[in-house]
């Protein structure tokens, strides 16, 4: 008999005994439910392990030109503030050290809404990602090389979290993709794109597998009961009890999820957003890919309007008319607040490339691989800004940076060519992965202390 769509996306995310979803409705691991009298195994710091959302674009937006650190230059040009006054000039307090930075960062970073709170774990890394091409993308995701077998960051972090974080499967989930340059890969496999609507539909029919979690629950526990009552010693039934959600719990979390998952009525950022944080919920993958937007290919923007815009979107808490955005960040931190999940979720965003921030004024914005700003938040980050800017040949590069302090000078220990493999040597230490594995799978760079709570 043939599968249905449905039933071969629901088979795709959850397995063929819906394994995640059970997961979901009694708080045990995956592993444990498939087989639960053999231990579960994970080689890295559960305590630390964290799952990922990453936004990231083969445009080159300009996401570096209005970053903390880029307001110290008079001649770095940024969208008028008399006509975007999300980009006059302010200050917030980052790392213990008052910064100046456009203002929809600082009004992100000084917000005292507890749901969206960014300041005591949000870091900016100025650095170089070595190119100037859209088609790197793929090149500076796998950290141009320093990765073995060509293994993207975000995969091979993947592949070690999910025993972890008892996902159903180890491969990233994309539900933002732009285009095919934004596509994630997993051991040479091309990941294909899961759109928020069909995750939504897929989900919420009125027989959907969410409205049976309590079912599901109940049927696991009663197996599993009789299984120990036999066969199982007092170990076994201890971790049963510790980690077995209640019926209460289960019919709070389908509910939340239902909530959640029916307000997605678009596949652009705020969908993505919705679906991204519920795959999370849902455990379905380590890491969830989406895009936000900074501004495009923008070498013509006159007064920088597009990026002035689609910016805002990305980081203001608020729009125009005072009303909550739904596009950006504060929505991401917004929803996994919402899903009890801030705490165990790492967000990261990373493009291509950064863009000129003197050359072409106002205009617009060239290519430019020597400045490019990746931006953390979570639990395990340190508050701060990493790294500096200094003008060569009328242009701003990223200087090298000292691992330690986080302070760019040309004496850093941290070169812009080490730069990368350093970025993902710290985050592969944020969540959990231990320096013996770092240093063997991972050439070049050294851990970044300075990011690390």
């Amino acid at each position: 008999m043939s599968l249905t769509r449905r039933e071969a996306l629901l088979s795709a995310l959850f397995g063929g005994s819906y394994l995640g979803l059970r997961s979901l409705a009694t708080g045990l691991p995956v592993a444990f439910l498939a087989n639960p009298l053999r231990a579960d195994t994970c080689s890295i710091d559960t305590a630390k392990a964290q799952f990922i959302v990453m936004s990231t674009s083969d445009a080159g937006d300009p996401m570096n030109a209005n970053m903390p650190g880029t307001y110290d230059f008079p001649d770095i040009a940024h969208p008028p503030a008399a006509m975007f006054p999300d980009f006059a000039q302010a200050t917030a307090t980052v790392g213990g050290k008052s910064v100046k930075m456009a203002k929809c960062w600082a009004d992100l970073i000084n917000s005292a809404d507890p749901k969206i709170a960014v300041a005591n774990r949000i870091a900016f890394v100025h650095h170089s990602t070595q190119n100037n091409s859209h088609t790197n993308q793929n090149k500076v995701q796998r950290l141009m090389g320093a990765l073995p077998r060509q293994e993207m960051l975000v995969s091979y972090l993947a592949k070690q979290l999910a025993p972890c974080l008892g996902t159903i499967q180890r491969e990233p989930i994309v539900v933002g993709a732009s285009g095919p340059g934004e596509f994630l890969s997993y051991e040479g496999r091309t990941l294909p794109k899961l759109a928020p609507r069909a995750l939504r539909d897929t989900l919420l029919s009125a027989a959907g597998p969410l409205t049976n979690l309590q079912a599901l629950r109940d049927q696991d526990l009663n197996r599993l009961n009789a299984l120990f009552k036999q066969t199982g010693n007092t170990a076994q039934k201890a971790y049963l009890d510790r980690l077995a959600t209640s019926q209460t719990q289960v019919r709070s979390i389908a509910q939340n999820l239902l909530d959640n998952l029916s307000s997605i009525t678009n596949d652009s950022t705020e969908g993505q957003i919705i679906a991204s944080v519920a795959l999370v919920a849902m455990k379905v993958a380590p890491v969830v890919s989406i895009h936000l937007r900074w501004g495009g290919d923008n070498h013509t923007d006159n007064n920088l309007q597009n990026e002035a815009n689609q910016t805002s979107e990305s980081v203001a808490p608020l729009d125009g008319a005072g009303m909550p955005r739904k596009t950006g960040i504060p929505f991401l931190m917004q929803k996994l607040t919402d899903l009890g999940l801030r705490d165990q979720v790492l967000f990261m965003a990373m493009n291509v490339f950064g863009r000129t921030l003197k050359k072409l004024g106002t205009a617009g914005r060239d290519h430019w691989g020597t400045h490019h700003v990746t931006v953390l938040i979570g639990k395990p980050i340190k508050a701060g800004v990493i790294g500096s800017m200094e003008i060569k040949n009328n242009e701003y590069n990223a200087t090298p940076f000292d691992s330690t302090t986080g302070v760019g000078s040309a004496a850093g220990d941290i070169t812009l060519n080490d730069g990368l493999a350093a970025l993902g040597k710290t985050i592969g230490t944020a969540v959990g992965l231990s320096d013996t594995q770092l240093t063997t799978d991972l050439t070049g760079g050294k851990v970044i202390k300075a990011l690390l709570a």
